[in-house]
């Protein structure tokens, strides 16, 4: 379990890394803070939005501060599932194919515009997010530690692109968007840019990938409550039978509650989950696992605020104390 001396430095920590980002990115607090979040629980995150919001600076600058090797993949219509996981290539020096790691193997991947390539290759994603490995012609090769992926995507286009399918959409911890700034902070985006005479923006490292683990396990200790257990699965079992659902959110969904629920306690200092934690991000981790029927999607509706209905209406435990 966590003490107070723990908790405290891993506030700490969170608020150093979110300053270093924020000197980049502009305008995405609450984004950022999830992001964040999401890594430290050891999940990954999906930024869904229009384009040119900075989500790639974002992740980018999350890299950057986490002590984090970075890769990014541009996704294409033509990519293929070697061109994520690697292949074997042929070795004229000793006449063996070797095994030529993709751009997966990396601390943490920017899947950019991930609905512009193919099932197939988005598939190739799914062990490596999932079990911490891929398989190449029957051989499995670990992944390093600790490894996340952060995927971008855009609504608004649907020529040329493959929406995710629901089993890879419920590999993201969080789905999450960053809507436009607002106009003092798009033109300090501006002005920013103005003074550095650069288009690179630097962002300080502020820990180690040794480092980053350690607060990994620190967040594997956050004290859960019974009934904020109990609150995790009656939020997820609502959107089961809410209205205009036709599949509702699986026991990841559940689990992915209180997991972020953990790493948001410990960024506020905290040893123990509220539920407040759990319904600050219920929509991004619920919404994108519901299926609706096809009356609501012609309808228009959101299922963020299906969610959002769910968390109106379902009882909250009662005050979670200070554990002993």
């Amino acid at each position: 379990m966590t003490d107070s001396v723990e908790t405290t430095r891993i506030a700490e920590i969170g608020r150093r890394v979110l300053d270093s980002v924020r000197g980049g990115v502009v305008g995405m607090d609450e984004p950022l803070t999830v992001a964040l979040a999401a890594i430290l629980a050891g999940g990954h995150a999906l930024f869904e939005d229009v384009p040119g919001l900075g989500k790639t600076l974002a992740a980018r600058s999350l890299a950057s501060a986490l002590g984090l090797d970075f890769r990014r993949l541009q996704c294409t219509p033509d990519m293929l599932p070697g061109d994520v996981t690697g292949s074997y290539v042929y070795a004229p020096s000793t006449g063996d194919f070797v095994f030529r790691p993709g751009p997966i193997f990396t601390g943490l991947l920017l899947a950019d515009e991930v609905n512009r390539t193919t099932p197939k290759t988005q598939s190739a994603m799914l062990e490596a997010m999932a079990e911490g490995q891929v398989t190449v012609e029957g051989n499995s090769f670990p992944l390093p530690r600790p490894f996340h992926v952060i995927a971008t995507s855009n609504p608004i286009e649907y020529e040329g692109t493959y929406a995710l399918p629901e089993a890879q959409l419920d590999r993201f911890m969080v789905r999450l968007a960053v809507g436009y700034p607002s106009p003092d902070e798009e033109s300090r985006i501006i002005l920013d840019r103005v003074r550095r005479q650069n288009p690179d923006v630097r962002v300080e490292q502020v820990i180690d990938t040794a480092e980053l683990v350690a607060l990994q396990a620190a967040v594997e200790r956050i004290h859960v409550d019974g009934d904020i257990a109990r609150y995790s699965v009656d939020l997820a079992r609502g959107t089961r039978d809410a209205a205009n659902v036709a599949v509702g959110a699986s026991p990841r969904g559940s689990q992915a509650l209180v997991l972020l629920g953990r790493a948001l306690a410990a960024l506020d200092g905290r040893d123990y989950v509220r539920p407040d934690d759990l319904k600050r991000i219920a929509e991004p981790v619920l919404a994108h696992r519901l299926t609706l029927t096809p009356q609501a999607w012609a309808q228009g509706t959101d299922p963020r605020s299906v969610v959002a209905t769910v968390v109106a209406t379902t009882p909250v435990p009662p005050t979670v104390a200070v554990r002993p």
